[in-house]
């Protein structure tokens, strides 16, 4: 999975879909259930028109002609709902205002409705994916990836980590029986995770020892991954990045920290052993409980710091074992050299 650069705060990226889906509920049409009953998290299906979204920036007209005036600009990936079909020309109604609709889940639930209203236009029907389009769900996929590529990429555009956001939630919603749905919810809650985690990086609590001092990301979209494929690949995934709410800020030299760290990365080792992250699990607690070796002996607690070298050994056997052919299995093997030959892994060596 790339990581993503995050260019925008975290908090700008939660709630659209469903946003403008219970808007339009009561001006458009009337809800049926979602994932047929079976997957929950999908937005409810209009009766009015299909779901639709587009590749590009598209202006949005107010008759169907390009010389009449513009209402305003659909973003990649934005929800629309197509109402009526001109030509080449497409009626919608869409939410353009995302920094509103981005706040529900901060905004307190009192005092009159502020959601603004979808807005209604013409649009050209070029570069716009429609709900059941032939090969629809492939075509998104494959910009949602693009867009999140050049998200990695220092010199990308500044929104694609929200565009790719958008496009893999299009996927799920509008083709929620694709194969490719599974892989692209999971891809849309691990940018939304890693741009909440980003932000979480920028705030002064960021440095706390302790877990529960720090701002926590969200968990609900990945949870949701685990909930509808608990044996899946994606599954796994979730799960590791789910480990970042229970790491401190910082060590500050606290036992506790590595100590509960390595905990949670071995456990997740445990639930998932053959995972697409099961490695890098094993070497982080591999490492965490090389640490240990050296805050103990600085502690002056011989017995737990051999303890404590004992389990790396352990645990990088593990991994020489089961993953002999990857960076983890290599990272713990230098790990282990280093605590036999007494070169501190924590800390400075006073040699």
């Amino acid at each position: 999975m790339i990581l993503v650069v995050m260019k925008a705060r975290a908090r700008t990226f939660q709630g659209i879909g469903a946003g403008l889906a219970a808007v339009l509920a009561v001006l458009l049409w009337t809800p049926m259930p979602a994932w047929g009953g079976k997957r929950p998290g999908q937005v409810v299906k209009p009766l009015a028109g299909p779901r639709a979204t587009a590749l590009q920036a598209t202006p949005i007209y107010v008759q169907p002609d390009r010389k009449s005036a513009k209402v305003d600009r659909l973003q990649m990936g934005r929800e629309m709902v197509v109402v009526e079909k001109s030509g080449p020309w497409l009626r919608v109604y869409a939410n353009t205002d995302i920094e509103e609709l981005a706040h529900q889940k901060e905004t307190p639930d009192f005092g009159g409705d502020e959601t603004p209203p979808p807005i209604s236009g013409w649009i050209e029907g070029r570069g716009i994916v429609v709900e059941g389009s032939p090969r629809g769900d492939l075509v998104l996929m494959g910009a949602a990836s693009e867009e999140e590529a050049l998200a990695s990429d220092p010199r990308g555009p500044v929104n694609a980590a929200r565009s790719a956001w958008l496009l893999y939630r299009r996927v799920v919603e509008m083709f929620p029986h694709s194969p490719l749905a599974p892989e692209a919810r999971w891809r849309a809650a691990d940018i939304e995770w890693q741009m909440e985690k980003a932000d979480a990086a920028t705030r002064p609590s960021a440095r706390e020892a302790a877990p529960y001092l720090r701002d926590r990301m969200d968990e609900e979209e990945l949870r949701k991954v685990i909930r509808d494929d608990p044996q899946s690949r994606w599954a796994a995934l979730a799960a590791y990045d789910l480990i970042d709410n229970k790491l401190c800020g910082g060590w500050q030299g606290q036992e506790k920290c590595p100590e509960k760290e390595s905990e949670a990365y071995e456990k997740y080792a445990d639930d998932y052993p053959d995972g697409p992250k099961t490695a890098p699990a094993l070497y982080q607690a591999t490492y965490r409980q090389a640490v240990l070796a050296d805050m103990y002996k600085a502690g002056g607690n011989g017995k737990k710091s051999a303890d404590a070298r004992e389990h790396a050994r352990a645990l990088a056997a593990r991994l020489k074992d089961k993953f002999p052919q990857t960076d983890s299995s290599w990272r713990a093997a230098a790990l282990v050299y280093k605590l036999e030959e007494g070169i501190p892994v924590y800390g400075i060596d006073l040699n």
